[in-house]
């Protein structure tokens, strides 16, 4: 219950005055029901008792008239502000926790993120997120709001009733919720937990279908990951049918335990009028204050019957806080050194995890501005590493990087963005218009800015004949070739200007004379910039100022 109680803490601490105005508006409506209708009670027995005594000419019928009207709007508005205060607060707390949360997997080591499966982290930021919305809603204030009331229902059935009939409606009510309520924790947390887990499968495994159907039907593996996914998703359907069931099974037991309780006050009521303690309109008003007490414990059975899930989102939740740590302090960023190198490696050794060897060793250049620099050797000679060493993403086991004088290390990161841009082997698109992925790099392209990467790349006509920049593109770039995405990603590169720039391939699967295009349109675009390049290919070793190679 731990990782329960700290997200508790997170989700109340940006939104406590709403929390606590909707909980005590939760409590109003719940003390405006069970007044309503003992009230209702009270008024429907004394008006007959006066009836047939004669009296009904002296009965006062204004006064409690007015006060069942009263009750019923006030417990109408209190809802409504009730469920608008506390969803519209669940909702901003999980909105921030969101971020929260995708800001720690941003900051995840760079060899995580890369193993990182899309799927899982759709569902740390939907469901995961999604499952805590019961805390608050579903358990801690039904059960403050509830506690308040049962606590007031005592005492004011106690002074207008009789303190034995308060006393034994409300320890009735109590051993009866107990006892259910205890029993559905008992019941549906194994379920409630399986649905959980067998949902996040579902997700997953749908997800990944979705993103690789065309290659699963090209090696005809698409009709057995559909049955795969069907059959999470029966096993979770199943489940949820189960925590369902318990659900009703507890509900009915809710409802009585209410029955029993407004049973006992009318048999002691009675008891007690016989005798003459109290009229027979105050033990109506003590027997349907009584049914109304059913609305006071209802709402926490479906809390705890889908407790399971909520504590199981809530430890993933927590361990993923607690694994990505706290954002680094703002700090400013070093003061560059006009005399010094753009990039400088000095004796620069890297050993992954698990490595038997360092995958290179004594790693040493220098990189000016306007001067480009290939990096060249065979597959696995640690190229592709180097520019990620180069970017800040991963640390070297032995000697020191240096950007423009000052070490990496010392620089933060959104400075280290805003001089350094890299183009990995794999670059993700998101869908949208063209233009949308250029802008997603500089917000401020006009529209000369946009048709000026687009011709520094190449892609011009290709996005021409297209429809032009507002040419919208599917999931992952859908609508462009391998080359072409490619091209639009080192476009989205160039877009944000970089002093040094990191280039993995850059040109692979382009022919000869696009790929010649593309390297000068490159320099032209950014002819002050250093960059570095991971190469095999012999258009990109041929533009470089120096080859480095990269064999031991």
């Amino acid at each position: 219950m731990k990782p329960l109680f700290a997200l508790l803490r997170v989700i109340w601490q940006g939104q406590s005055r709403a929390f606590w105005r909707g909980a005590a508006l939760a409590a109003v409506v719940l003390m405006a029901g069970v007044g309503l209708l003992g009230l209702s009670g009270w008024f429907i027995t004394a008006a007959g008792a006066a009836g047939l005594a004669g009296l009904g000419i002296g009965f006062d019928f204004f006064r409690p008239s007015a006060g069942v009207r009263l009750l019923a709007l006030g417990r109408a508005g209190a809802r409504y502000g009730e469920r608008l205060l506390t969803h519209d607060a669940t909702l901003r707390a999980l909105a921030g926790l969101r971020v929260h949360l995708l800001g720690g997997i941003m900051r995840l080591p760079y060899p995580r993120l890369l193993r990182l499966r899309g799927g899982l982290a759709l569902n740390r930021l939907t469901a995961d997120v999604d499952a805590l919305d019961g805390i608050s809603l579903r358990l801690v204030i039904p059960m403050a709001s509830g506690a308040l009331t049962l606590a007031l229902a005592w005492a004011i059935l106690a002074w207008l009733v009789d303190l034995a009939v308060s006393t034994a409606v409300i320890l009735a009510v109590l051993c009866g919720t107990a006892a259910t309520l205890a029993w559905t924790l008992r019941r549906a947390a194994r379920p409630s937990l399986r649905a959980e887990l067998h949902m996040q499968a579902f997700r997953t495994t749908l997800i990944d279908l979705f993103r690789a159907r065309v290659e699963l039907a090209v090696f005809g593996q698409l009709q057995a990951q559909t049955r795969a996914a069907l059959l999470r998703e029966a096993r979770q359907r199943a489940a949820a049918n189960r925590v369902d069931s318990i659900d009703r099974v507890a509900g009915a037991a809710l409802s009585a335990t209410a029955t029993l309780a407004a049973a006992l006050a009318l048999l002691l009521g009675l008891r007690l009028a016989k005798t003459g303690a109290i009229t027979p309109a105050q033990a109506a008003l003590a027997f349907f204050a009584a049914l109304a007490l059913a609305e006071v414990i209802a709402p926490l059975r479906r809390g705890l019957s889908e407790l399971g899930r909520t504590l199981v989102a809530a430890r993933r939740i927590d361990r993923d806080l607690r694994d990505t740590g706290q954002p680094a302090a703002a700090r400013a960023a070093p003061a560059p050194r006009d005399d010094a190198p753009e990039l400088a490696f000095a004796n620069v050794a890297l050993r992954y995890p698990g490595g038997a060897a360092p995958l290179f060793r004594d790693l040493s250049f220098q990189l000016r501005a306007g001067e480009t620099v290939a990096l060249t050797g065979p597959s696995g000679g640690g190229k592709s590493s180097a520019l990620t060493l180069a970017a800040g993403l991963i640390a070297p086991a032995a000697g020191e990087i240096r950007l423009r004088g000052a070490p990496l290390t010392a620089w933060p990161e959104t400075a280290l963005r805003a001089t350094v841009a890299f183009l990995p082997q794999r670059s993700a698109l998101l869908s949208g218009t063209v233009r949308d992925a250029l802008t997603l790099a500089d917000p401020n392209l006009d529209d000369a800015g946009v048709r000026a990467l687009l011709e520094t790349v190449a892609l011009d006509d290709v996005v021409a004949r297209m429809g032009g920049p507002d040419a919208r593109l599917g999931e992952g770039g859908a609508g462009l070739s391998g080359g072409e995405g490619r091209r639009l990603a080192l476009a989205r590169v160039l877009a944000r200007r970089p002093r040094v720039l990191l280039l993995d391939e850059p040109t692979e699967g382009l022919d000869a004379d696009t790929a010649r295009r593309v390297l000068d349109g490159l320099r032209k675009a950014l002819p002050d910039a250093a960059i570095l390049t991971a190469s095999h290919r012999a258009v990109e070793i041929d533009r470089a100022d120096r080859v480095l190679s990269m064999t031991q």
